[in-house]
């Protein structure tokens, strides 16, 4: 037996012991029916009154951030039970009851913005200029924006009570119906059983047949279950079509709101990764040519370079990230440390798993929980690194008022990129051969490509398909046919054989909070290069300023917290180049490590 110092199996007791039987969480939920219902109560006697009165603004705001906080330790509980084991029966119904008092929190909370919305400017202005409310502007106003938005207070109480059963409902349906999919793939000569989640990983296997007979299977299954999935995508969107028709908006101008950024600042982007797509696809094709073809075939692109079988037990990943972390900050370490001492993360390689990696947060007892399929591979390695990095943004926020620690996705994406570039780094740094640098290099350009060709294609495709969407049913061919639109023009015709079911495989499309979760990673992926070139310029001093700049992720727009933090314009795409040329330096030397390898060989 090896040895092992770190467990692989999380600890869910600790939080409420005895799982979706726990008689702790039952009390807990209890709690919140009643802190609700007083709300509730509250709210209706505030918004016939509409007193102005600071003292009363901020008790609301204490009492909704109490019940946010233990809202979100429930929720997050159920979805670990969920994602641990997707056969789960109670913690299904656990959810549904939690989901019926976010729905009522949620009421309460559209109450509240629209009375601030109808206070008049003066008396709104007087409020926020007390004493009291001096760390809550920018939410406020903020909330005021919104509601400003969402005008009819009669529509937003509907959608409330029917985003539990209608909205909601499908992406739990979602999530339960993947989970319990089983893909059946021929591995050491032999049909084996595995679950997406498995299945996924499969593409860095070492074996290319395995690759092509894993991709290939799972192809087949999304083939044979093509229209449930496309129920269920059509659904999602056609509810949130609905409800955006009736508030006048979009739903990528609501997207763009909800992440605190601007439609010039997201133009701006992807109009400089536009501009620097010759060199990963120049990238894409050499790497082709390594196995025998002239253009990337989807299956071979998560393939290790050469004949490295090297697995890395979990024990030796988890010393890895710890040894690098520490060299970035005595924070991140520590923290670090504690996550994987305490039983925060989940890597155990079982079926009945989501297929889905998480990070989930547990603002009320400050921890949270890292869930994953740990298989060996050095893209497990960077996503355990990534989920850390979400992880240590929660732990960052955690002195700051509850509403102020919701910052936005793009945000959300930033800290995790970061810690798979302190990994990625120390890795190229560490290889002692010309071999093992070309493999590092691919690891680090797979997420440039990921980012800069993947999350174009997501965008490309989830903006065509709300098209069609607004004319009525798209049938399972016809996003197929998106999706190969949208590869084509993303990866500016380098890739082959790609997966045209990735719409039903990728769970961000059926995210009922979340339209259009694709653009955050690019963002987040840029972000955090730059980031980290200032980094290596400062050394561990930087964390300071690192922990300083999340903290404030929840209080600002992306545009002031660039300017506040980095001076930095966002709406320029010189900002956007300066992390694109990093990431091309990566595809030249790649390209040019292959071919003195390859003059090596001729000698």
């Amino acid at each position: 037996m090896g040895r092992t110092k770190y467990v692989k199996v999380w600890n869910l007791d600790s939080l409420f012991p005895e799982g979706s039987k726990s008689t702790q969480f039952q009390d807990h939920v209890n709690q919140l029916e009643t802190d609700v219902s007083a709300m509730e109560l509250y709210m209706e006697q505030y918004n016939k009154s509409l007193s102005g009165n600071a003292n009363h603004v901020k008790y609301i705001l204490e009492q909704l951030s109490k019940i946010r906080l233990n809202l979100s330790q429930a929720n997050s509980y159920i979805t670990c039970l969920l994602a641990q084991n997707t056969k789960d029966h109670e913690a299904y119904k656990l959810k549904e009851v939690t989901s019926s008092i976010t729905a009522r929190y949620d009421s309460i909370l559209k109450i509240f913005q629209h009375a601030i919305l109808r206070t008049t400017e003066q008396a709104w202005q007087k409020i926020l200029g007390h004493e009291v409310l001096k760390d809550y502007s920018f939410i406020l106003n903020n909330w005021r924006s919104k509601a400003e938005r969402y005008e009819n207070v009669e529509l937003e109480g509907i959608i409330s009570d029917l985003k539990m059963n209608g909205f909601d409902a499908w992406e739990q349906f979602y999530r339960s119906l993947i989970g319990s999919i089983k893909v059946k793939v021929k591995k050491d000569d032999a049909l084996k059983e595995f679950s997406v989640g498995q299945t996924i990983n499969l593409r860095s296997h070492a074996d290319e047949n395995v690759r092509k007979t894993a991709h290939e299977a799972m192809e087949n299954v999304w083939r044979e279950k093509q229209d449930i999935f496309a129920q269920i995508l059509n659904r999602v969107a056609g509810f949130r079509i609905q409800i955006n028709r009736n508030r006048g908006i979009d739903t990528l101008s609501d997207s763009l709101f909800d992440n605190r950024m601007t439609e010039k600042t997201l133009n701006a982007m992807w109009s400089a990764v536009n501009k620097y797509k010759h060199p990963f696809t120049a990238y894409l094709n050499e790497k082709a040519k390594l196995y025998g073809d002239n253009k990337m075939k989807s299956y071979n692109f998560w393939a290790p370079i050469g004949d490295n079988n090297q697995s890395l037990t979990y024990d030796d990943a988890v010393d890895f990230i710890l040894e690098q972390f520490s060299s970035f900050g005595d924070k991140s370490e520590s923290f670090s440390q504690q996550a994987f001492h305490e039983g925060w993360i989940e890597a155990e390689d079982r079926t009945n798993k989501s297929p889905i990696a998480f990070c989930a947060s547990f603002p009320r007892s400050a921890e949270s929980r890292i869930f994953m399929t740990f298989n060996g591979s050095m893209t497990n390695v960077l996503t355990l690194a990534h989920e850390l990095g979400h992880a240590f943004h929660n732990e960052a926020m955690k002195s700051v008022h509850g509403f102020n620690r919701q910052y936005p996705l793009t945000m959300a994406e930033t800290a995790s990129t970061f810690s798979e570039q302190i990994i990625l780094d120390a890795a190229l740094e560490k290889a002692e051969s010309a071999k093992e640098k070309l493999q590092i290099l691919d690891e680090k350009l797979k997420r440039s490509v990921m980012n800069f060709m993947n999350m174009h294609s997501r965008f490309l495709f989830e903006k065509w398909f709300y098209v069609e969407r607004e004319k009525g049913y798209v049938s399972a061919t016809k996003l197929n046919e998106l999706m190969q639109d949208a590869f084509e023009v993303a990866y500016d015709g380098s890739f082959d054989q790609p997966s045209l079911y990735s719409w039903v495989w990728t769970p961000h499309y059926y995210l009922t909070q979340s339209p259009f979760y694709n653009y955050p990673y690019t963002f987040g992926y840029l972000f955090s290069i730059s980031l980290y070139a200032k980094a290596k310029e400062v050394g561990k001093g930087f964390e300071k300023n690192y922990i300083s700049l999340l903290r404030d992720s929840g209080s600002m727009s992306i545009e002031e917290l660039m300017k506040e933090h980095l001076g930095e314009d966002i709406t320029s795409e010189d900002f956007w180049e300066k992390g694109l040329k990093l990431c091309v330096r990566d595809a030249e030397d790649f390209i040019e490590l292959v071919h003195d390898m390859n003059q090596e060989d001729k000698k």
